[in-house]
């Protein structure tokens, strides 16, 4: 592993598009792209409306004029065939998910880009269980859940993460385009994890905070979402690496000349130092080339 990794933006500029899935959030989609658009970064966001039937298609189209792109779906399909709708329309240098319900506050994309910025990962993840920051108290079960689905996802993908189910995944915008998104609703996480991994990515971990949610509130995640899971870290994680699937869209990002690449539009960002970070212990990515 290279000791002294290049920074991919040495003057400082870059877009970061930001993916916002979004079903039933016409309480929060307000103050969620509030947010992000306050923040001292160069951001492009992009909406997918995931169906909603609560009245968030129609706050959408007030904010349109806001954000960069609205993508409707006729209906619900899920999360992950809405990051997947984003991701098609992305233009930035890096991209981020970022729920709609206000879990996840927008001000730890700071900590998040900070492994990126400074040329030492291709993707970072934001923990729930590293940080000492602060940590609304809710379901026990819930927390069990995620600790078993990222251990069985860690013995499958050989990586040591404390948090694979997270929403917060910053990728550069090379390696998310890479990847082939097939699982349309929360068994993407797994997908796009295991994925990273066969890619040989570099991962990092970032302490976060979160302010989860109960049932009444609006939660959505379940038990059966959870089982899924596991079924998509056994399909993604063994099945297509023993079967020789691809984790990535055409031939691997490696076997693509970096002449045939047009430049990338970048703009000034700032940067702040990160919170806990853990580095994952894998040599490099497929798309590493892209970048260099």
């Amino acid at each position: 592993m290279n000791s002294n990794p290049k920074p991919p933006f040495p003057d400082g500029k870059f877009t970061l598009s930001v993916i916002i899935p979004v079903y039933n959030e016409k309480n929060t989609i307000r103050e969620v792209v509030h947010r992000v658009r306050a923040l001292n970064l160069n951001v492009e966001i992009i909406i997918v409306d995931d169906g909603s039937t609560d009245g968030t298609r129609e706050a959408l189209r007030e904010i349109e004029p806001l954000v960069a792109k609205v993508v409707f779906h006729d209906r619900n399909r899920g999360k992950g065939a809405a990051v997947r709708s984003g991701i098609e329309h992305i233009t930035g240098d890096l991209v981020i998910i970022q729920d709609a319900d206000l879990e996840y506050d927008p001000q730890e994309y700071y900590s998040l880009l900070s492994p990126i910025l400074a040329g030492k990962a291709d993707a970072v993840f934001g923990s729930r269980f590293m940080s000492g920051m602060p940590h609304r108290v809710l379901f026990y079960w819930h927390s069990v859940a995620n600790k078993v689905l990222t251990t069985l996802s860690n013995m499958i993908t050989n990586l040591n993460l404390t948090d694979m189910e997270t929403c917060y995944k910053v990728l550069k915008a090379e390696v998310a385009k890479r990847i082939h998104i097939q699982e349309d609703g929360f068994g993407f996480e797994p997908e796009i994890t295991a994925k990273l991994a066969r890619m040989r990515c570099r991962i990092y971990e970032v302490g976060i905070s979160y302010s989860g949610r109960g049932y009444e509130e609006g939660k959505k995640i379940g038990l059966k979402d959870a089982l899924w899971a596991l079924i998509c870290l056994l399909r993604y994680g063994l099945l297509q690496r023993f079967s020789g699937g691809s984790p990535a869209k055409g031939p691997l990002p490696n076997e693509e000349p970096a002449a045939s690449r047009p430049p990338l539009e970048r703009r000034e960002a700032t940067e702040r130092p990160p919170q806990a970070v853990s580095e994952q212990p894998v040599e490099s990515c497929a798309v590493e080339e892209l970048s260099s």
